[in-house]
C-alpha cells in the first residue's frame, strides 16, 4: 500500500473550514465544508447511525487501488471491510474470480439495520459487464465482516446494465436499484432470497430524455467523439415510510415516483406503468436523497448546485463552484448532509489529456 495513494486531505472533520470568499452562493443550506479530498475518482458516500464515514471509488478511468474505504478520524483511508475484498485490479482480471472481489463499486448505502451494502455493477469503465461480477455485498458494521453476497442474475443485470444506486425498504427486506445503462429500469431485489426482477424496463420514466443536452458553463459536455452523457434512471430516493420511490434519469429533467406496493413481483407491468407519476420538472440530476426531515434533495451537476423538491418544481439550496459534478448524498446522525464531487467533466472521457486519476472531494453542509 503506497501512503500517497491512501492519504486523505481531511480539511474539516469538525466543520471549522470557512467557505472561501466568493466561491459560494448560499440559499437554504449552511456553508459548504470540504471534509476530505482524494487522489482518485469518488462517487458514493455513506454515513452510518454512529457517524462512521465511508466512500467508494469506481474503476472508470483508472485502476483505483481501493474500491471501498472507511475515512478514519485521523484522515486516513482504510480498505473496507478488508484489503482482500479490495485487491481486484483490472490488470489481473483473468486471474481473480469476479464473484469474490469488488470489481467496480458504484454505491455504498447503510440499510438502517446495522449493515453497509456495497453495490458493484461489475462493469469497469462503465462499459461491458464482466460475467458474474454484478452483485450486492452486505457488511456487518459491528463485526466488519461480509455476511452475504447476492449475485444479480444475468437476466436482471443485462449486458449494458449499470447498477447505479440503491435504497431499502424500512424493514430491510427489499432493495430498489436504478439501472442507468443502455436500457433503464428499476431493479427490485428480495434481500432475503436474493431473487430479483426488472420493473419499468424500457418505460419512458426510466429512460434518457433525448431532448436534454447536458451542459457545463453553458457549453454542451461532449466526448472527443461527440457523444454526450447518456445515463438512464440514476438518482433514487425512498420516502421515510417506505411507501414511495422517487427516481430520475441523469440525462433528463423530470422527477418521477411510484408507490412501492406497485413494485411487488406479482404486479403486472401494465398496472405498474400506469402507477408512475411525474412529480416535478427539475434539471439534469445525479444523486437524490430523502432526509430524515422528509425533504428531497437533488444534485445539479450542470451549475455546481444542490436543490430540493418544492411542489412541482425545485428551489436552490446552495451553489458552490467547488462542487464539480455533485454526485451522491448521505446523511449523518445530526442531520448533516454529505456530498461527493466526482468531477466527471474533468475526466479523460470529456477532457483529452486529463490524467487517468483525478482529484475529487467530499463535502458537507447543514440544511437550514
Amino acid at each position: 500500500m503506497q501512503k500517497d495513494q491512501w492519504t486523505v486531505a481531511a480539511l474539516a472533520f469538525a466543520g471549522t473550514l470557512a467557505v472561501a470568499t466568493g466561491t459560494a452562493a448560499l440559499a437554504q443550506g449552511g456553508p459548504l465544508t470540504q471534509v476530505a479530498s482524494f487522489d482518485h475518482q469518488v462517487t458514493g458516500v455513506a454515513v452510518t447511525a454512529d457517524g462512521r464515514r465511508f466512500v467508494n471509488f469506481p474503476r472508470w478511468t483508472d485502476d483505483a487501488p481501493v474500491s471501498v474505504a472507511e475515512v478514519l478520524p485521523n484522515g486516513s483511508l482504510r480498505a473496507y471491510p478488508d484489503e482482500r475484498w479490495n485487491s481486484w485490479r483490472n490488470a489481473r482480471a483473468n486471474e481473480l474470480p469476479v464473484a469474490d472481489y469488488f470489481v467496480c463499486v458504484q454505491s455504498i448505502v447503510p440499510d438502517g439495520h446495522g449493515n453497509l451494502w456495497v453495490l458493484d455493477p461489475g462493469a469497469p469503465g462503465n462499459e461491458k459487464i464482466l460475467e458474474g461480477a454484478p452483485k450486492l455485498v452486505r457488511i456487518d458494521l459491528k463485526t466488519n465482516q461480509v455476511t452475504k453476497v447476492i449475485h444479480v442474475a444475468a437476466d436482471v443485470a443485462l449486458q449494458g446494465t449499470y447498477l447505479n444506486d440503491i435504497r431499502f425498504s424500512p424493514d430491510g427486506k427489499t432493495g430498489y436499484i436504478t439501472d442507468s445503462g443502455t436500457r433503464g429500469a428499476i431493479i427490485v431485489i428480495d434481500l432475503e432470497s436474493g431473487n430479483g426482477f426488472r420493473a419499468l424496463d424500457g418505460h419512458a420514466s426510466t429512460q434518457i430524455d433525448k431532448a436534454v443536452t447536458v451542459t457545463i458553463d453553458g457549453r454542451p459536455l461532449v466526448r472527443p467523439d461527440g457523444r454526450q452523457p447518456a445515463f438512464a434512471a440514476d438518482g433514487i430516493a425512498i420516502s421515510n415510510d417506505g411507501a414511495t420511490l422517487y427516481y430520475q434519469a441523469l440525462t433528463g429533467k423530470t422527477l418521477y415516483s411510484i408507490d412501492t406496493a406497485k413494485l411487488r413481483p406479482e404486479i403486472g407491468e401494465a398496472e405498474r406503468a400506469a402507477a408512475v407519476k411525474a412529480v416535478a420538472q427539475t434539471h439534469v440530476a445525479d444523486g437524490l436523497w430523502m432526509s430524515k426531515a422528509g425533504v428531497l434533495y437533488i444534485t445539479s451537476p450542470t451549475d455546481y448546485s444542490v436543490t430540493r423538491l418544492a411542489g412541482s418544481g425545485v428551489e436552490k439550496v446552495l451553489t458552490d463552484k467547488r462542487l464539480r459534478w455533485p454526485d451522491t448524498f448521505s446523511e449523518g446522525p445530526d442531520g448533516t448532509l454529505y456530498l461527493t464531487a466526482s468531477h466527471i467533466q474533468d475526466t479523460s472521457w470529456f477532457k483529452p489529456g486529463a490524467p487517468a486519476s483525478i482529484r475529487t472531494e467530499l463535502f458537507s453542509f447543514k440544511p437550514r
